[in-house]
């Protein structure tokens, strides 16, 4: 679902950086592309809901039917269904690759997956969106491990800036982690009032 839309047009669209690459643009243009892009913009309620939809959405990489599922699954949790929502999302098998600092970017996190380099539990899983549960155990494939990618992540090159979530216990050494329980919602670093979108959906 990797849309062509250049990252960095699309991460000052949104007013988030997507990619390690966009953070540095960002920093020199805060403000969306376009001859326009500086004006000043009237936000309606429902503008406002659909921006925070489609950020969430963007850093994870998902489809709107993506989307709409996690949604209705988070429906079902007791609790807050925004923070069920984040937690749903945060499980999908490419977004830990992407926290454990074995991909840089949840693009490359999903290709990993998607080319078979992925196992959970020694078998080959090739779902982005297959959701991982706590005790599984994640690792690079045998045949995969001496591809430069995987060289670069096992010295710590696609780290994360900040410590590793505590959700989850990683061995980059080894090119593997394991999720150790579900995460909560303020250890989940993504950026997102949840609660707007839990309105765009429940309008």
């Amino acid at each position: 679902m990797n849309q062509s839309r250049p990252k960095v047009k699309k991460s000052r669209a949104l007013g988030i950086a997507l990619t390690p690459k966009a953070v540095k643009y960002f920093e020199a243009r805060p403000y969306p592309p376009g001859e326009h892009g500086r004006g000043r913009k009237q936000n309606s309620d429902y503008k406002v809901r659909l921006l925070e939809k489609q950020r969430l959405r963007a850093q994870y990489d998902i489809s709107e039917r993506q989307m709409a599922r996690a949604y209705d699954r988070a429906r079902k949790v007791e609790g807050k269904t925004g923070e069920a929502l984040i937690i749903e999302l945060e499980r999908r098998l490419d977004a830990l690759v992407l926290r454990s600092g074995i991909a840089r970017t949840i693009y490359q996190a999903r290709q990993m997956v998607v080319h078979g380099h992925i196992s959970v539990n020694d078998r080959k899983v090739d779902k982005p969106s297959f959701r991982v549960r706590p005790g599984d155990v994640v690792m690079v494939r045998e045949r995969s491990r001496e591809k430069h990618p995987f060289q670069v992540a096992r010295e710590g090159g696609y780290a994360p800036d900040g410590e590793t979530p505590r959700y989850l216990e990683v061995n980059l050494q080894a090119l593997a982690f394991r999720l150790d329980r579900d995460p909560n919602r303020k250890e989940i670093p993504v950026i997102c009032d949840e609660q707007l979108v839990v309105e765009y959906y429940a309008r």
